[in-house]
């Protein structure tokens, strides 16, 4: 391993609170114990030459003032340590360099995917941007970049992504500076009155919300283990083809048909009804978010009450919840967590809704299949691809976000090679299933996501599927 220095210099220097979505993840990486980077690696072009990889970080860490971004502690109202981030001017970024014979430059770009995933930024003194290649003969193989959750979420990536079209590579220079959103400026509208309303208006929604939910109590055993946080993966490609079918009929989003199953089998298998939900929000579609390079997302809450009549019932309910959870997640993060202390207090209790969904598929998976999605012919690719689901045991930890923390992907990711032998033509649906062993048995959440599975299958072609709750 070695290192160069990559000089940068950018617009929007100064100093200012964290924004409310920088501040959220902050406090829960610190909360959960996990650095929660997001890290990426792949092949690189042939030919690829070292200065067109300084320029690349040159450029992306000069445009965007976040990747400039170090914090500076404080007291303050939060306690000690209270961060405030300071956005840098000028200066240096180090490009890693992984220099390997004969061995695998793939195998040793999720190497270095694997350093930048798990190891703490320095905040204080590193920028929020780590990025290494591999070279071999002289060769450039493979890229890694890393990020600070922290500063950015998945969307800004996505805008990262893009922005690589806007670099000359043949003379190292690109676009002016971003001239979006104003980072400094954002962070203090949040701390003014303008964002004291916003906030008010969303803890009264958060305070509603959790006044709908009755005391829960798990009544089955917990299957304590070490490490202690498990990972149940789902492989379905029958719930593809049934959430299609679903979302096709009732005109809901297919992330609001999966919402419904899972309150309804929370409700069928764990008895909790009306169920608790957290969902990731990213907050791109209020005004000038779209293309920023921010840490924006936060959490709404969505409570469903299952008990109706029919499945197609539950999906409105689902969506009306998603909607207004959208709405009503841009807040203060520290004031909410006041207001969680404050609500268990009051109930003597534990409020017990560390219970997450995050739906992670990209809207073209999310699209409900036309023609396809009905008829003759989708109900027997149904029966076809029900024997292909997939159910077991896979990664542990020792520390996760949340107690029960369940992701959708439309596709597994590519480090994780027992996955990827899974995977055919076929679109699937992809669950994996993050639980607290010390708070559920294995078999439980095992039962959870097969019952989900069960409610898409049999409300797919039936929009007088019952719920069969009082």
């Amino acid at each position: 391993m070695s290192e160069i220095s990559v000089d940068f210099r950018g617009e929007g220097a100064g100093t200012a609170e964290l924004t409310w979505g920088q501040m959220r993840v902050w406090r829960t990486s610190r909360q959960a114990g996990l650095t929660m980077n997001l890290v990426m690696t792949g092949p690189l072009p042939e030919g690829t030459s070292l200065a067109e990889m300084v320029a690349f970080l040159r450029f992306m860490v000069s445009r965007h003032p976040v990747l400039r971004s170090k914090l500076r502690f404080t007291d303050g109202p939060s306690g000690s340590r209270h961060p405030c981030q300071v956005i840098a001017e000028s200066g240096t970024v180090p490009l890693q360099i992984a220099d390997i014979d004969d061995e695998d430059p793939a195998a040793t770009g999720e190497a270095l995917r694997e350093r930048y995933e798990l190891t703490w930024f320095d905040h204080e003194n590193e920028f929020p941007v780590r990025m290494g290649i591999v070279r071999q003969s002289d060769a450039l193989r493979a890229i890694t970049l890393g990020f600070s959750h922290v500063m950015v979420d998945g969307a800004a990536l996505a805008v990262l992504t893009r922005d690589t079209e806007l670099l000359d590579r043949a003379t190292g220079t690109g676009a002016p500076p971003f001239p979006g959103l104003d980072l400094l400026e954002l962070a203090r509208v949040q701390r003014g009155p303008a964002g004291r309303r916003q906030t008010d208006r969303c803890m009264r929604y958060w305070e509603a919300q959790l006044g709908k939910l009755t005391s829960w109590h798990n009544d089955k055993p917990a299957d304590p283990s070490e490490p202690r946080f498990r990972e149940l993966v789902l492989y379905s490609p029958a719930m593809e083809i049934g959430l299609r079918a679903i979302a096709a009929r009732t005109k809901a989003h297919n992330t609001h048909a999966l919402l419904a199953a899972y309150a309804l089998a929370v409700a069928r298998v764990m008895g909790r009804n009306p169920s608790v939900a957290q969902i990731v929000v990213g907050n791109r579609f209020r005004p000038g978010f779209a293309d920023a390079v921010l840490q924006l997302s936060q959490s709404g809450v969505c409570v469903v009450d299952a008990a109706a009549a029919t499945f197609d019932e539950v999906v409105a309910r689902a969506a009306t919840a998603v909607t207004a959870a959208s709405f009503h997640a841009y807040y203060d993060p520290v004031r909410h967590d006041e207001l969680l202390d404050d609500i268990a207090a009051r109930a003597s209790r534990p409020l017990d809704i560390s219970w997450h969904f995050n739906d992670r598929r990209t809207p073209l998976a999310e699209q409900d299949g036309g023609a396809a999605s009905t008829g003759p012919d989708a109900e027997a690719a149904l029966r076809d691809a029900l024997p292909r689901t997939k159910l077991y045991w896979d990664r542990a930890q020792p520390a996760f976000n949340g107690s029960l923390f369940i992701q959708v992907d439309a596709r597994p990711d590519v480090t994780l090679v027992d996955r990827l032998a899974l995977v055919d033509d076929r679109p699937a649906v992809w669950l994996e299933l993050w639980t607290d062993t010390h708070r559920f048995a294995l078999d439980q959440i095992e039962a959870l996501a097969r019952e989900m599975e069960a409610v898409v299958v049999e409300a797919a072609f039936d929009a007088q599927a019952p719920t069969r709750l009082g």
